[in-house]
């Protein structure tokens, strides 16, 4: 017991814990600016709001994240050592998350922590403390419940007989009891004087209770620091650093004067009121300039810099919040001129309390999915993530109601819904669920932040992320790990570049297997967050068009493409139903800067039955981004099957073509081409940027033309009729017919020349080179 009494002497000389100055950056994120703290003896508790960097605090106290500054275990200097030689030294970690091994018993988790048996801690003494835990020792890691979990965490951490124990949220998703004991055992050890604490928490009153000093933590920075019997007393304090919710379901006086639309609401119980004000470092525009730019633009840099909230009122902070560096505002966001005018109204003075805190710059990897029942395999892929230096974004899809230990909690995403929070909890699961999912398509497209998403879980894990995903631009890294992804995907994926990797074995804990894929899933999210990044400087490449071409319509697009291609990046998508959604998608994306739509022949294939339809969505995204384009019948004669055994019975009369043994065409009828030709005068009609539509009288593909087998004058009349009659021709949409097959190279010089014309960029026709 000699090296223990010369540890716990040494211990006694000097503070515990000294930390000064401590700066981390993941990239470009400063998560934590000149972060100072001591720990004579005893518990010290540091408590704030999740993503304001606790984490990030314990894991370079602990080695695991390379850090700037000093930090000191009684004296010694131990930043920049190695995990392993920092728990030497006497820090043992109680991790978030806890972090057992599934296939190792409880008793093999304490024979691997105890280290032969030196000092009072002993696998007999943890027995003793947690008897539960001496009921399960032959169960696995995997069997345990979550506070077993949490009991044997905390039991592995004292078994490395540590000076100073750091946890991270340690009553983290507990039952009330099991925090009672867990409270209980860190007053034992603070009596005894064993041990001291550093304590990582959210649950204020564990804090309170079993502390000596609070810290509060504030976006990377300590914001204030004091007695924790100071902090239990003033209930406003605790409002204005945290935004604790104390009495916010009273209703407010009944006679509180009425304030203007997004004001701040008063209470009548202070003279005065102060307004919170967070500024990033990084912020040059003064509060009230920052303010007044709710909206986005040259001006948004200055906006996501603010978040204030009144501090007399709880029920005001939820309306602005700090999420990762930036104001996320459940109502619009009232600007300091508003709030000082509401409270001049209010007959009383307002006082503004202004924290710099950490600039957070770049864009960051976001983990979505169900943390109650996917959270160790979604926590892993963030620890894969960090270590690779990416800011992480957690984010809660679950619909259980259970407490959730990520950033963003699922409430949160709720209310992005379109019908808002209780659209989501209905209290039926599968209703709840694909709510969620549309909540999440809404959640996503509002973060300026988000550089790539990832997430993890069978079926319906894929069924709830993969829809948000989509929703994406082109471009964005996607990556989702999934049980289902060796089967069709097509209803996951669809028109996006979504990337799926089968999980091999179902996503239900870390194992050899899983933590491989999973692992080269983060990696392959951080490099294409990497490349991302990379790409996104200022680049002088060729804007770039899309075209659609079939087989029957090659001809066309390949001299349409010999012409454009030096002044253009000409993008090809085969018109197969995924290919015009993939084309269409990318015009969503903005990646576009126009489309020459030779092969429309999808449309024909949703009107009539055939397997190839890009859905009645086809052209929509045209209209909507409003980008030069050129159309044309190409294809419109055909409709597709499979093999021809495939073909439906009520089809089996008509003119069929067997374009190969695993491909049948089929004629259109004038009355299929009379409703074809009107879709398309619909979509059309609705085009408010510049459109061409070309009509080739002489046939619309390489079967369509005389002595062909699919040549039909009366079809093609029928459709041409139907374009030219529906369409409403305006200076900028306009109808042009043409003598010629569309594989013609007449045809082909009027559509690169009406391309030039509608694009303001005019290019020489074949004919003409």
């Amino acid at each position: 017991m000699a090296w223990f009494s010369r540890r716990r002497a040494r211990r006694t000389a000097r503070p515990v814990l000294q930390v000064e100055r401590l700066d981390v950056h993941y990239g470009r994120a400063h998560a934590l600016q000149e972060v100072s703290l001591t720990l004579d003896h005893g518990v010290i508790a540091v408590i704030g709001r999740n993503g304001m960097g606790k984490t990030t605090l314990c894991n370079a106290i602990t080695g695991l994240v390379p850090a700037a500054g000093s930090v000191r275990l009684a004296g010694e200097e131990i930043l920049g050592l190695p995990p392993h030689v920092i728990t030497e030294r006497g820090v043992g970690y109680v991790p978030q998350g806890r972090r057992v091994w599934p296939s190792l018993s409880v008793d093999e988790h304490l024979r691997l922590a105890s280290r032969g048996g030196r000092g009072p801690w002993t696998a007999a003494r943890i027995y003793q403390i947690f008897p539960r835990l001496a009921e399960r020792r032959r169960n696995g890691g995997a069997d345990l419940s979550g506070g077993e979990q949490q009991m044997l965490a905390i039991a592995r951490a004292l078994l490395f007989n540590p000076m100073l124990l750091v946890m991270d949220e340690p009553t983290e998703g507990l039952a009330p009891v099991i925090v009672h004991q867990v409270v209980d055992m860190l007053k034992h050890l603070a009596a005894d004087g064993e041990i001291s604490v550093l304590l990582i928490e959210q649950n204020l009153g564990v804090a309170i209770d079993v502390a000596d000093t609070v810290d509060v933590m504030v976006n990377g920075r300590i914001a204030r620091s004091m007695p924790a019997a100071e902090l239990a007393a003033d209930r406003d304090l605790q409002q204005l650093l945290l935004g604790v919710n104390t009495g916010s379901d009273e209703e407010p006086p009944a006679d509180e004067p009425a304030l203007p639309d997004g004001a701040f609401p008063l209470r009548a119980e202070t003279d005065e009121v102060r307004i919170y004000t967070v500024r990033r470092s990084t912020d040059d525009a003064p509060p009230g300039e920052a303010a007044a730019a709710p909206g986005g633009g040259p001006a948004d840099r200055a906006v996501r810099g603010f978040t204030r909230w009144n501090a007399a009122d709880p029920r005001a902070a939820p309306r602005d919040r700090l999420v990762d560096g930036r104001a996320e505002t459940a109502a619009p966001m009232p600007s300091l001129a508003e709030a000082a005018s509401a409270l001049a109204e209010s007959g009383r003075d307002a006082r503004v309390v202004e924290f710099p805190v950490a600039a957070t710059t770049g864009r960051a990897a976001y983990i979505a999915g169900t943390f109650d029942t996917k959270g160790r395999e979604l926590f892993f892929l963030r620890n894969c993530l960090e270590k690779l230096g990416m800011r992480t974004v957690t984010v809660d899809l679950a619909t259980s109601g259970k407490p959730s230990p990520a950033m963003i909690n699922p409430r949160e995403v709720a209310r992005h819904h379109p019908k808002g929070e209780r659209a989501v909890f209905t209290g039926d699961r599968g209703t709840a669920v694909s709510e969620m999912a549309v909540a999440f398509e809404h959640f996503v497209i509002g973060r300026r932040d988000l550089g790539g998403l990832i997430s993890a879980g069978g079926s319906g894990g894929t069924a709830l992320a993969t829809p948000a995903m989509r929703r994406l631009p082109i471009g964005l890294p996607k990556m989702m790990v999934s049980s289902v992804a060796s089967g069709d995907v097509r209803p996951y994926v669809g028109p996006s570049d979504l990337c799926m990797m089968y999980s091999v074995t179902d996503v239900a804990g870390i194992n050899r297997i899983s933590e491989r894929v999973l692992a080269n899933a983060a990696h392959a999210l951080a490099g294409m967050i990497a490349y991302t990044r990379a790409s996104d400087a200022p680049s002088d490449a060729k804007p770039a068009i899309g075209l659609t071409m079939f087989g029957v319509t090659t001809p066309c697009v390949q001299a349409v493409t010999r012409v454009l291609e030096e002044r253009y990046d000409c993008l090809v998508f085969h018109a197969t139903g995924t290919g015009g959604q993939s084309m269409e998608k990318l015009v969503d994306s903005g990646l576009l800067a126009g489309v020459i739509d030779v092969t429309t022949t999808e449309i024909a294939d949703e009107i009539v039955g055939g397997v190839l339809s890009a859905g009645p969505g086809r052209l929509d995204a045209i209209a909507r981004a409003r980008v030069p384009y050129v159309g044309s019948c190409g294809a419109l004669d055909i409709v597709n099957f499979w093999a021809m055994d495939t073909v439906p019975s009520q089809f089996r009369g008509r003119n069929l073509y067997r374009h190969n043994a695993n491909v049948t065409l089929m004629r259109t009828t004038p009355e299929e081409c009379t409703r074809i030709g009107r879709f398309i005068a619909d979509k059309l009609n609705r085009m408010e940027g510049p459109v061409r539509f070309l009509i080739p009288d002489g046939g619309v593909s390489l079967i369509d033309a005389p002595g062909k087998p699919f040549w039909d004058p009366a079809a093609d009349k029928a459709l041409f009729d139907a374009i030219t009659s529906g369409v409403r021709a305006t200076s900028s949409r306009q109808i042009v017919r043409l003598p010629h097959n569309l594989n013609d190279p007449e045809f082909v010089d009027a559509l690169v020349a009406a391309f030039g014309e509608i694009s303001r960029e005019p290019v020489a026709t074949a004919g003409a080179r």
